[in-house]
């Protein structure tokens, strides 16, 4: 089987870019309606268009609401329709223009932040002005981020839609604090890659045809999964303008080959998803501003694009890339998957020069990052099979944050590499001998992917462990088994320097619940070893079962239940944390000897 490689173009005639607006207008009275603002955005827009048209590429154009009242951007898509074959689509960013101010009386321009009651009111207005000026409903819609209700209301209301942009790849406290803490877009937690979300959240996969909400969802951008979770998202895409704003270019030279690294890792992808790989570029004209953008000038973003669409031009003339509208994809993609089918990605540092290297997978259960640098730690764990039914705008309890929450998060809760007291969440294991103990959190390695039917498996190279008077040569193998909800981890002591000695494994889960890095309430949480059950109150215990079936973290917060079972003759305990430490731990703790194989189950579930 060949590997396919897609690209969706997505160009949006803005016509009061998102940027431009306040630096062309620099020291003056804002005005939206500004002729040159329209005319200059205009201009970029054809641009764009050009520049794509010109290496052979189909664009998706999705109108904004301000466009729609302009007959010249009208009269470009519907030309770029008939003679290239461009989809006209309808984007929900662009919404500030003086008839939308004039009409809702308000500077909100995020659809998922306003009441659902003006969502609707929105969404009947924008789509309503579409109809009228094409004579038809788009099949493509998207902005940064739409949520659930949203999805369903426009699914029921514009059944035509099939596809749509709908989250930002960890777009949350950490964009929010590079950004002066003034960008109030949180929503982490979700897929990086195309998925159908779920009736009841968008960032949930959608496990089965009750639960589909109707759509293919795209992300907005497709970015660098190392450089994008350690730091600042947006500075790390396949938007060429966005790796300008990361600085990640010769400033001499004007040359940027991270861009086109980052391409052909999203490329590479095809390996570990059944020969398919996705990728995207989604651009208004506020990056293509002739006052120049991130420090910049207009020639140099002017290059970036023009050299970026000639990347995915060439491709396509070597047969090696299909470039599709949204609407052609959505198709392309119900057709190749199945809803249980998991996306993975072994993605490595291509920007620092490090040797990092990141296990993503996502399915309608969960979303899981496993971390080589720290010996194969689960690092960043979202619990998908809960489902979590989490309304966002006005009215609701979570005006802007859109996140799912995660049980392990080593970014906004410690992870490995804590403080002096305390811990930070975690998926991982000690071993100790005589008193010394390693955690395999300080063993970096490798992995290699392999797939046997419908698991997934993650093999990393042994790791040597020294102790005094012992070495220890340990292998670990993770296991994704399709449609389980379970992780499988397998530690193989390959072999000892005294081959009658006896190591104490510990295989432990340090965990909690939240979207940011503020402690939540964990009283609400339930701790259990079999029979044996501790409800959290901040006290430090723990409980131990010999040979436990089941040590498991009930959390009705975000109703799911996290749980470790074992092959067996481990003993499980529980502990809950403290104030200072709000965090619980499920693990398995086991003698193990020379050759010896032991393996833990991760298991996640809908608590209700």
């Amino acid at each position: 089987m060949e590997d396919k490689f897609i690209v969706n173009i997505i160009h949006r005639p803005e016509m009061v870019p998102e940027y431009s607006a306040t630096i062309t207008g620099q020291g003056k009275e804002e005005d939206i309606g500004d002729e040159k603002l329209l005319t200059e955005s205009l201009d970029i827009f054809k641009t764009q268009q050009r520049l794509a048209h010109e290496n052979g590429l189909k664009v998706t154009i999705q109108m904004t609401y301000a466009s729609l009242f302009n007959d010249e951007a009208v009269e470009i898509a519907k030309h770029d329709h008939e003679v290239y074959g461009d989809e006209i689509a309808l984007s929900l960013l662009g919404l500030p223009c003086e008839e939308f101010r004039e009409k809702y009386k308000t500077k909100d321009f995020c659809i998922w932040m306003f009441s659902m009651e003006d969502k609707k009111t929105i969404v009947r207005d924008v789509f309503g002005k579409f109809y009228e000026r094409f004579g038809f409903y788009p099949e493509s819609t998207g902005s940064y981020y739409l949520d659930a209700d949203l999805i369903n209301f426009i699914k029921a209301e514009y059944p035509s839609v099939k596809c749509a942009v709908a989250t930002c790849w960890e777009e949350g406290p950490k964009a929010y604090h590079t950004c002066n803490n003034s960008w109030y877009t949180l929503f982490d937690g979700g897929p990086w890659a195309p998925w159908i979300p779920s009736k009841q959240n968008t960032h949930a996969p959608a496990a089965n045809e009750e639960e589909d909400s109707g759509i293919v969802a795209i992300p907005h951008l497709s970015r660098d999964l190392i450089a994008c979770y350690d730091g600042n998202g947006s500075n790390f895409g396949t938007h060429p303008q966005n790796v300008l704003r990361g600085m990640i270019y010769d400033s001499k030279t004007w040359e940027f080959p991270y861009l086109f690294n980052l391409i052909d890792q999203y490329r590479a992808l095809a390996k570990y998803n059944n020969g398919y790989a996705y990728n995207m570029m989604f651009v208004g004209p506020g990056w293509m501003n002739k006052m120049g953008r991130w420090e910049a000038p207009y020639e140099l973003l002017y290059k970036s694009y023009s050299e970026g669409c000639k990347y995915y031009g060439d491709l396509k003339k070597e047969g090696k890339l299909v470039d599709m509208t949204m609407s052609e994809f959505a198709d392309y993609y119900r057709e190749k998957k199945s809803y249980t089918e998991p996306e993975c990605a072994l993605w490595r540092d291509i920007l620092y020069g490090s040797d990092k290297q990141l296990f993503w997978y996502c399915d309608p259960y969960m979303r899981a990052c496993v971390n080589m640098d720290q010996g194969g730690a689960i690092v960043d764990l979202r619990p998908y099979a809960a489902k979590l039914e989490w309304p966002v705008g006005i009215g609701t309890k979570h005006v802007q944050d859109a996140s799912y929450p995660f049980l392990i998060q080593e970014k906004y809760r410690a992870g490995y590499f804590t403080h002096y007291a305390g811990e930070g969440t975690v998926r991982s294991a000690k071993l100790s001998y005589k008193g010394e103990e390693v955690d395999l959190c300080l063993c970096p390695t490798k992995a290699h992917f392999s797939q046997e039917g419908k698991t997934r498996i993650l093999t990393l190279d042994p790791v040597t462990i020294e102790f005094r008077g012992l070495t220890v040569k340990l292998q670990t193998k993770e296991y994704f088994e399709e449609g389980s909800s379970a992780i499988k981890i397998e530690r193989n002591i390959l072999e000892m320097s005294d081959p009658n000695a006896e190591v104490f494994l510990n295989e432990y889960m340090v965990a909690c619940y939240g979207t940011t890095e503020y402690p939540e309430d964990m009283t609400c949480i339930t701790l259990k070893a079999d029979a044996k059950e501790i409800k959290y109150e901040y006290k430090c215990r723990e409980e131990a079962v010999a040979d436990a079936k089941e040590v498991s973290a009930v959390i009705p917060a975000i109703e799911t239940k996290v749980s470790m079972t074992q092959t067996g003759g481990a003993e499980g305990y529980i502990r809950e944390g403290y104030a200072f430490s709000p965090m619980f731990t499920l693990g398995y703790r086991k003698q193990i000897a020379d050759k010896e194989v032991f393996a833990t189950w991760l298991n996640l579930q809908k608590a209700n």
